[in-house]
């Protein structure tokens, strides 16, 4: 992998080119094809490459914590974070692994599934939901995960955010999907936008990084690395943008 922009140069040093500011940070990450859909057959791993595993892995490894939306954790099956010895130096003083958090209004989780069953007990799967959430799936939620109550109607991700960083988890890595991201961006919650540009066009219904409100944060591009066609952009918002 290297850096083509600001300036070019051989291989890179991951860890350190997304290394994480200062203070609280909510980051998206994303994988989009040239014609910006965010899926292949309803799924982004399609989309993906090796280059991507490896920035995917590097910014799970400097966060504190993987935030996903319900449908996104459904559909791409997701797992408790598993350690990797390249964290280590990455992750001193805090879990082996981040734990993931799971945005959820209505509490349609499987309770059942490694998520939730196989999460270490320092990096316990949290799940943020809100007061309307049925209030038998929230006990039973809180039976086998972390609960953060956010919201009356539906999840405030403002709230959310903030009691995270009460937590120590201020390091915040959105996976998506879509829809959260657009959620959190018209809430003025994205710090910064990690975005993969896949070298194919897949046309379709594929939805685009964000999938909801409108909304306008203008971002200050920090690098561009290049794999094998792939494009590996970080953006960060710009100085003067309003903060939440």
């Amino acid at each position: 992998m290297r850096l083509i922009h600001p300036t070019a140069s051989g291989d890179v040093d991951l860890a350190r080119a997304y290394a994480y500011p200062d203070g609280r940070c909510v980051r998206v990450n994303m994988v989009a094809s040239a014609d910006g859909g965010t899926w292949l057959e309803g799924l982004s791993g399609g989309l993906s490459g090796k280059g991507d595993r490896r920035v995917f892995g590097v910014l799970r490894g400097l966060a504190d914590v993987v935030m996903a939306g319900a449908a996104t954790v459904r559909a791409e099956g997701y797992g408790p974070a598993r350690p990797r010895e390249s964290w280590r130096p990455l992750r001193e003083g805090r879990s082996a692994a981040p734990p993931v958090a799971v945005v959820t209004r209505r509490l349609d989780l499987d309770l059942a599934a490694p998520l939730f069953t196989e999460a270490e007990p320092d990096a316990r799967t949290i799940v943020v939901t809100c007061e309307a959430a049925p209030r038998e799936r929230r006990a039973e939620a809180a039976r086998h995960a972390e609960v953060i109550v956010a919201g009356h109607e539906r999840v405030d991700l403002a709230a959310a955010v903030e009691e995270l960083g009460r937590r120590g988890l201020e390091r915040v890595l959105c996976e998506g999907g879509p829809k959260i991201n657009a959620q959190l961006a018209a809430a003025g919650l994205v710090d910064e936008l990690c975005l993969t540009l896949s070298p194919m066009l897949v046309g379709g219904d594929a939805a685009r990084v964000l999938d909801g409100p409108a909304s306008l944060t203008r971002l200050r591009l920090v690098h561009i690395l290049e794999e094998e066609g792939f494009l590996f952009t970080r953006y960060i918002r710009s100085p003067g943008e309003p903060a939440r």
